[in-house]
């Protein structure tokens, strides 16, 4: 059974969520300010939970129109699971199992930023819970591509190791710090490899000030 955890009731609500999990989070807008426009946050990973602490450092207007983007071979695990994060935070399922060569694993986000949704996601495509950033994903500069209207917003989480210990399914109301840094936009000259490597250095000169 996951731990920490009881959203089984009706009053149980997106906003109160948020509530009990900033206690002790700190958010910081240093290159954009909190704005209801359509985002792509793209952010460091190494928990399940990051994308929780992201959305809850959101102000409510905003979390109810964006939608992270998690992995179906976790999150549709268990019945829990799948109430949290298709009830609580409406997330996009990707399905990172499927082997089909007809299947593009872009498309359900894409089909959300057709829909007028902002994303969450983490281009390093896996957790990382070493110092730094891995190489990104391609995910990113196709989802850039295709969609040129969404703002790309970097996000650094800050003491991810001691908010989300080994076993929980939500964070530790403990001190952590959420960094918003200057909106992104992908290049016409520019290369796939030259605009992950900039969204990549984007993202560690927040982890920079931080320090």
């Amino acid at each position: 059974m996951d731990k920490e955890f009881s959203c089984s009731q009706p009053r149980c609500h997106p906003h109160h969520l948020g509530r009990r999990l900033l206690t002790g989070a700190r958010s910081l807008w240093l290159g954009c300010a909190p704005q209801a426009v359509q985002r792509i946050y793209f952010a460091n990973h190494s928990s399940h939970g990051d994308f929780v602490l992201l959305w809850a450092s959101l102000p409510p207007a905003l979390r109810s129109i964006t939608r992270p983007v998690a992995g179906a071979d976790y999150w549709l695990k268990s019945p829990l699971r799948r109430y949290i994060i298709n009830r609580v935070f409406n997330g996009v399922m990707v399905d990172r199992e499927r082997k089909e060569t007809d299947y593009n694993p872009l498309q359900p986000m894409l089909d959300a930023l057709e829909n007028g949704d902002s994303l969450i996601i983490f281009p390093e495509g896996t957790r990382n819970p070493e110092e730094g950033l891995l190489p990104f994903k391609s995910g990113l500069y196709h989802l850039a591509k295709a969609y040129p209207q969404a703002q790309l917003i970097p996000v650094w989480i800050a003491n991810l190791n001691r908010v989300m210990p080994k076993g929980r399914v939500l964070p530790l109301p403990l001190l952590c710090t959420i960094s918003f840094g200057a909106a992104l936009a992908l290049g016409e000259e520019e290369t796939k490899a030259q605009f992950l490597e900039r969204s990549r250095d984007a993202l560690l000169s927040l982890a920079e000030e931080q320090a």
